[in-house]
C-alpha cells in the first residue's frame, strides 16, 4: 500500500517556474515506477513523464521535452517535477501515480498501469 499526495501547484505567470512534489509514504519506494500525469478542464488525463525505478525516464507529450524535469530522491520518498518556461496550456491538475508493474511500449501511457494515485495540484499559468 501507497499513499501519495502531491504540493507545490499554484499561479503563475507564462516563461515562470514551478516545482512540483510527490511524497510517497510506503516503505518499498524505491521499488516503484514513478509518473505525472495531467487533466486540463474538458480534456482527458494526459500523461506527462515517467521515472522508473532504475532511473530511466520517459516523456510524453513532446511539447514537454525539454521544459520538464522529472526526477527522484528515494532517500526522502519524493519524485519531482521541475517545470519551467511554463504555458498557459500548461494548466491544468497534475497528479503523480505509482505502479509496481513492468510494461513495454505505450504501457506506461496508461492510467491502468498505476495502482497508486495523488488527489492532484493545480497549476494555472496566466498571460
Amino acid at each position: 500500500q501507497v499513499q501519495l499526495a502531491e504540493s507545490g501547484g499554484g499561479l503563475v505567470q507564462a516563461g515562470g517556474s514551478l516545482r512540483l512534489s510527490c511524497a510517497a509514504s510506503g516503505r518499498t519506494f524505491s521499488m516503484y515506477n514513478m509518473a505525472w500525469f495531467r487533466q486540463a478542464p474538458g480534456k482527458v488525463r494526459e500523461f506527462v513523464a515517467l521515472i522508473r525505478w532504475n532511473g530511466v525516464i520517459l516523456y510524453y507529450p513532446d511539447s514537454v521535452k525539454g521544459r520538464f524535469t522529472i526526477s527522484r530522491d528515494n532517500a526522502k520518498n519524493t519524485v519531482y517535477l521541475q517545470m519551467n518556461s511554463l504555458k498557459p496550456e500548461d494548466s491544468a491538475v497534475y497528479y503523480c501515480a505509482a505502479s509496481a508493474k513492468t510494461v513495454y511500449g505505450t504501457g506506461w501511457y496508461k492510467e491502468a498501469t498505476y495502482d497508486y494515485w495523488g488527489q492532484g495540484t493545480q497549476v494555472t499559468v496566466s498571460l
